[in-house]
């Protein structure tokens, strides 16, 4: 099916490289760097030595997505890589989170890059979600040889959400988004801004939808076109390209026949994924 061609490009790639416009830096340093954002962030920063890469995201108090990120460790400060659209509005929230803590908090412009279907290039560190993803850099001097849609087509060929453009609103828990299931979430660490209900969800295996692929022949239906079991609701389209999209499911509704706008589709199940659909 469509799903098949979208993934076949993978094979026989070698190392493609792009600039990621649709990303931004937020550089936070000064002492309480690492334990200011340790408190707020659902990833461990105080762990987070120069040269390591994790994902993680920003909660609202009741839990939902606020801002997906990477925190990327230096010496003297944790670099924050966040949806350029986004970075004004993070730059002002942690701002609001400042109170007293020894921090400096400012843009950082520096571009981003990703790296992809080959061995990594000096400077890039791999992508802490899934090895397939590559690995990400910032600031290097490098030339690309891809757009940033080729990335794009890349992350759904292994079914990974982009929180930022696949989320709905604020309505998006970061367990919906699969952050459990891509190393977004350290269920080990101390309060976190959102983590009673993240916990609880994970605990309790709360968890009625999630973000997985589809697959269907032409072009993507636009975003947040419903998805049909029979005639149940069984979900809502997110980002796509032509034959794939991302969308956010009913767990109890991925069987049978589904649709959109009249047209046959499929779920794909990831490998990645499958432990948590059976």
């Amino acid at each position: 099916m469509a799903h098949d061609r979208a993934a076949s490009y993978l094979e026989g790639m070698s190392t493609r490289i792009t600039h990621l416009d649709s990303r931004a830096l937020i550089r936070v340093s000064g002492p309480d760097a690492r334990p200011f954002l340790h408190n707020l962030l659902t990833q461990d920063t105080e762990s987070l030595a120069p040269g390591m890469l994790r994902f993680g995201g920003l909660l609202s108090p009741p839990g939902r997505l606020l801002f997906d990120l990477f925190l990327r460790g230096e010496a003297d400060a944790v670099v924050l890589d966040v949806a350029a659209d986004h970075r004004q509005s993070l730059l002002q929230r942690l701002a609001m989170y400042k109170l007293r803590a020894q921090v400096t908090i400012e843009a950082d412009d520096r571009p981003v890059f990703a790296a992809w279907g080959g061995d990594l290039p000096a400077g890039f560190t791999p992508d802490p979600r899934l090895v397939g993803l590559g690995g990400r850099a910032c600031g290097v001097d490098i030339a690309t040889d891809a757009s940033e849609g080729d990335w794009q087509a890349h992350r759904l060929s292994l079914g990974v959400p982009d929180p930022t453009a696949d989320a709905l609103s604020d309505k998006t828990y970061p367990i919906e988004a699969n952050f459990d299931l891509l190393n977004g979430i350290d269920f080990r660490k101390g309060c976190f801004v959102g983590q009673e209900t993240t916990s609880r969800m994970k605990r309790r295996g709360a968890i009625k939808t999630r973000m997985l692929p589809i697959a269907f022949d032409g072009p993507p239906p636009p975003f947040g076109t419903e998805i049909l079991n029979g005639e149940l609701r069984a979900g809502q389209v997110l980002s796509g390209i032509d034959g794939l999209a991302m969308a956010s499911v009913r767990l109890d509704r991925l069987d049978g026949a589904l649709s959109v706008d009249g047209r046959r589709v499929s779920i794909v199940r990831p490998d990645w994924v499958a432990e948590a659909l059976a």
